[in-house]
């Protein structure tokens, strides 16, 4: 496993981390994802990322990864970083989302009860809330640092403009802002148009989520679409998404992974973490063979500049929308 700094913080993350998004809800069996965790833990993936609602039902991601880490993790708790997250639609009511201090701080306390922790390494507003004040919002997440209750801040899906009014809203807080979690892959390349330079600018990391776009940049799909794929089932992802031009893009970029001697899922790992900016790039895996071909993007060459310019006219924005 290689290593890289967040930004201009302390903190090395694993330049693949392990999300628990998908996959360790209530609909898998346990026993799957204990093999999972202690497979990726025994790789070097030390960096655990979860949030308030990932499941289903919402909230049973964390009980289960509270259930296996007291079986199995715990006298390894310094050897992990491990994450949370505050923001998407929890419960009813007011206060079950969004970025109020009420919400934040709130919600830190049921993670924690949840999973069985003392403390997160990183705690993240999930997303930005129109309504209430950035400044509240991260007074909320530098009171959890204060506290002792998470030992780092981040963000998540926050535009450029957002990010530097929340890094400066830290500050002011006297708490920096560690890392920022946006979607990216080759068929979601928003983060290209501002973001990049903004964590430069701030002194902040990256993590970036669905570097596979859902599964669409593996080999699940080139050939049709499996009954139990998240296409099939229409989970994040539809069988319109499968469509005559995402085909042919795939295709093209597979073809660019085997002559690297990747398969596609790999190739699309190894194009994330190309920038200086992306600290980790963070995968699911529904069994260990998955996490372990996964985990294999890192013992790929980089990329060459011909190999980005070949990538360049199949990566296209929006494809996966």
């Amino acid at each position: 496993m290689r290593y890289a700094r967040s930004g201009r913080s302390g903190l090395k993350l694993p330049e693949i981390s392990l999300g628990l998004w998908n996959n360790f809800g209530d609909d898998r069996p346990v026993a799957t994802q204990r093999a999972i965790l202690r497979r990726a833990f025994d790789l070097g993936v030390t960096h655990f990322d979860l949030a308030n609602n990932y499941g289903p039902p919402v909230g049973s991601a964390e009980k289960n990864f509270g259930r296996i880490f007291a079986e199995d993790f715990r006298p390894h708790r310094d050897e992990l970083v491990i994450s949370s997250k505050s923001g998407y639609d929890m419960f009813a009511g007011p206060y079950g989302e969004w970025g109020s201090r009420k919400s934040v701080l709130a919600s830190l306390d049921a993670s924690l009860t949840r999973t069985g922790l003392d403390y997160v390494d990183i705690f993240y507003s999930h997303r930005p809330d129109p309504e209430t004040p950035i400044e509240e919002t991260m007074g909320a997440l530098a009171q959890a640092v204060r506290s002792g209750k998470a030992l780092y801040a981040g963000i998540s899906n926050y535009s450029p403009e957002q990010t530097t009014a929340a890094a400066t809203a830290l500050a002011a807080e006297g708490v920096p802002l560690l890392i920022h979690q946006p979607r990216y892959n080759m068929f979601d390349r928003h983060i290209e148009n501002g973001l990049l330079p903004v964590l430069d600018e701030v002194g902040a990391g990256s993590i970036v989520f669905s570097p596979l776009a859902q599964g669409m940049l593996t080999d699940r799909y080139l050939d049709g679409i499996p009954a139990d794929s998240r296409a099939a089932e229409g989970r994040w992802i539809s069988a319109s998404n499968i469509s005559p031009a995402y085909l042919a893009h795939a295709r093209a970029l597979q073809e660019i992974a085997r002559g690297r001697g990747q398969t596609l899922a790999q190739l699309a790992l190894t194009w994330v973490l190309r920038h200086p900016q992306v600290t980790s790039a963070l995968i699911g895996a529904s069994s260990v063979a998955q996490l372990e071909s996964s985990l294999g993007a890192l013992d790929g060459a980089p990329l060459s500049a011909d190999e980005v310019a070949a990538i360049e006219p199949h990566a296209v924005d929006g494809l996966g929308r």
